[in-house]
């Protein structure tokens, strides 16, 4: 992979981050439920929602599973830009 390939993914990768971070924070005011009430829904630590949340964290895909159960939702959802 080229210099060139590598900062499009990492760019890409920021951008995933930057859609699943403003996606989960949505669908949790939506339910109206706090970090704390999140982090318990998922057994994840409320300041690694938060650091999710902040676009400081890269959680697995089974973290991010964890989420969209908990949030009643898919986890192509939590990673779909829907343009808001």
């Amino acid at each position: 992979m080229g210099i060139s390939s590598s900062f499009a993914l990492i760019a890409f990768m920021e951008d995933v981050r930057a859609i699943l971070a403003r996606n989960i924070k949505s669908a949790r005011k939506r339910l109206n439920i706090s970090q704390e009430e999140l982090a318990s829904r998922t057994q994840i630590d409320r300041t690694y929602v938060s650091g999710i949340e902040r676009q400081v964290r890269n959680p697995t895909i089974t973290v991010v599973a964890k989420f969209a159960e908990a949030l009643n939702t898919t986890t192509a959802d939590l990673l779909c830009n829907n343009g808001e």
